[in-house]
């Protein structure tokens, strides 16, 4: 068995993982608004993981772990946890590495994101996240079936491949002639937002790395002001099912703890009015945590007066029923 190691990636790890994905993941446009930047007066572009195969950013951190299993992990198949967007992911890379996966997914999790796992061949276990410890049940799971973990974010691996969202934006940026002066990246487990931040922070080393969060959910805010990491009060009460995580990862506050600049909170009606913008002015479809460092950006919770902005949507996977409530201002 290939055993994974508990160390922080490296720069060095991202190129590679990069060339891993090269082909299959999708090298998502970085996208700019007219009407953005005059409402902020900043210049703002948004890396639209919305688009990107599975619908969010995940499937990078998911195939660059999955495609590096040897044969017989690929035999014993894989194990995830996910809200849905993770599992997505894996369902996606576990078919194309030829293998199989099993995904415990809370009950309340979006049907959309329930369908695409089962599109890809995975098989849905249902928990609540409210009583039941997910982490526990997949390594219980695991172990009694033999199956490869797959985490959300406590890997090197995963968090090498998520960080090539932010190989790919300095690469853009430096295309438009720009270099950011921050970058705005929600925060969950810290995966996304640590892999990004080791990109962004080698090419660009005075550039600052924000975490946005939901209201009552911002762990990664507090544990940056206490120096420890710091865990939420409740798991559930935001429409942001994808970052609603008990506490930054030990793996990802590793990096975390020395990469970012601070965090930002923002409510569901901010989120809500984000998604709406995203619809009207960039006609993209974002989801409600996917939403979370734009609505942070457009609620003016940074000063970004004369500034270059790099902000990630990183999710597109919502309900319709939820999407058209959102439109309609309801």
């Amino acid at each position: 068995m290939t055993q994974v190691p508990l160390t922080p990636p490296t720069p060095v790890d991202i190129v590679r993982a990069a060339e891993r994905l090269k082909g299959v993941a999708v090298r998502t446009p970085l996208l700019r608004s007219d009407v953005l930047d005059a409402k902020l007066d900043a210049r703002v572009f948004v890396k639209a993981e919305c688009l990107q195969r599975t619908g969010s950013f995940k499937f990078r951190g998911a195939y660059n772990r999955i495609s590096c299993l040897d044969e017989d992990e690929r035999r014993r198949g894989v194990l995830a946890y996910s809200s849905g967007n993770h599992a997505q992911g894996v369902a996606a890379a576990a078919r194309l590495s030829g293998t199989t996966a099993k995904i415990l997914m809370p009950l309340d999790a979006p049907r959309s994101k329930v369908e695409g796992v089962e599109f890809w061949g995975g098989e849905v276990i249902g928990y609540d996240r409210s009583t039941q410890n997910r982490e526990a049940m997949g390594r219980e799971l695991a172990e009694r079936e033999g199956r490869v973990l797959v985490p959300p974010y406590e890997d090197p691996y995963i968090i090498a491949g998520q960080g090539t969202a932010g190989l790919e934006m300095v690469e853009q940026f430096a295309e438009f002639g720009e270099t950011p002066d921050l970058v705005v990246c929600c925060a969950g487990g810290g995966g996304l937002i640590a892999g990004v931040g080791l990109a962004v922070k080698e090419a660009c080393p005075a550039a600052q790395i924000w975490a946005a969060e939901p209201n009552g959910f911002d762990d990664h805010r507090r544990s940056l002001i206490s120096g420890q990491r710091e865990r939420n009060a409740q798991l559930a009460g935001s429409f942001c099912d994808a970052i609603l995580t008990p506490e930054p990862g030990e793996l990802t506050w590793s990096l975390n703890s020395r990469q970012m600049s601070g965090g930002v909170t923002v409510s569901d009606a901010e989120v809500a009015e984000a998604m709406r913008f995203a619809w009207s002015h960039l006609k993209i479809v974002g989801e409600p945590g996917g939403t979370a460092a734009f609505a942070a950006v457009l609620a003016n919770k940074l000063d970004l007066r004369g500034k270059t902005v790099g902000v990630l949507i990183t999710g597109g996977n919502v309900d319709a029923a939820v999407f058209e409530r959102v439109l309609a201002g309801r």
